[in-house]
């Protein structure tokens, strides 16, 4: 699919991964719109890449809907690249053996899958009304998810929980919007240097990399920012997890 002239949502497109994403996709010539929560660095990023900035939370139908609105009125809607989510730790048990949160766990679930299903159908609802290009593509949704979801950790049944239902849904879903040539894949990274993990001492930081088989290193958002644009130009990749994490399988702690 050509990226150049085509509309890019992207959502926690503020920071991180996301950002990447968008930074790339746009050097590539796509029309970005950065769907990130009002109180981010948004309108910022937005403003260096050249494109739009919609404040909004992914839970939100209507945020959702006004996100893709603002995004294919700036050029036709065809990449979809689900980055927003969250990871706090959240265990069954807590330190005294009491049962967890389980508001806590609710909203990593409702934040990083029930987030990533409504911006997928309100954004597949715009991009299956475009004309198609000469290999019949409409778009494509690039969703994330997490090695966490093949090999969660202790104190992570919520994360792993809510990216392993990213993983299982990308295939149904790839499989309904087939009819309206709309590709879905979902990426799930390993350690990748995100703003969350370089907060941590550089020690830490280090640890974390030599878990890593090869390269025995953090992974850089520029490299899943490489991985969603090829996602975007092989019109045969559809319906596929794809892991980018070096070889790791995370131990349990």
């Amino acid at each position: 699919m050509q990226i150049s002239g085509s509309g890019a949502l992207i959502t926690g497109g503020a920071s991180g991964l996301g950002l990447a994403a968008a930074q790339l996709l746009a050097e590539a010539g796509a029309h970005v719109t950065l769907l990130d929560l009002p109180g981010s660095p948004g309108a910022e990023r937005a403003e260096e890449l050249g494109g739009l900035f919609a404040p909004g939370d992914v839970t939100s139908a209507s945020d959702a809907a006004s996100a893709v609105a603002a995004a294919q009125a700036a050029a036709p809607l065809r990449i979809v690249v689900n980055c927003a989510g969250i990871a706090p730790p959240a265990k069954v048990l807590d330190r005294e053996g009491n049962p967890g949160s389980l508001e806590d766990f609710e909203r990593i679930i409702r934040i990083n899958l029930v987030g990533t299903y409504n911006v997928t159908a309100q954004a597949a609802s715009v991009i299956a009304k475009n004309t198609p290009d000469a290999t019949g593509d409409r778009g494509v949704v690039v969703n994330t998810a997490s090695v966490a979801a093949f090999d969660g950790q202790i104190g992570q049944p919520a994360y792993s929980a809510s990216k392993g239902g990213v993983h299982a849904m990308t295939l149904p879903i790839a499989r309904e919007l087939a009819r309206y040539g709309i590709r879905v894949c979902t990426i799930a990274p390993g350690i990748m240097e995100t703003p969350m993990l370089k907060g941590l001492p550089e020690a830490a930081q280090e640890s974390l990399g030599q878990q890593v088989p090869y390269p025995s290193r953090l992974g850089r958002p520029e490299e899943y920012a490489q991985l969603v644009k090829h996602i975007a130009e092989n019109g045969y990749l559809n319906g596929e997890t794809i892991r980018i994490d070096g070889a790791i399988r995370m131990a349990p702690k």
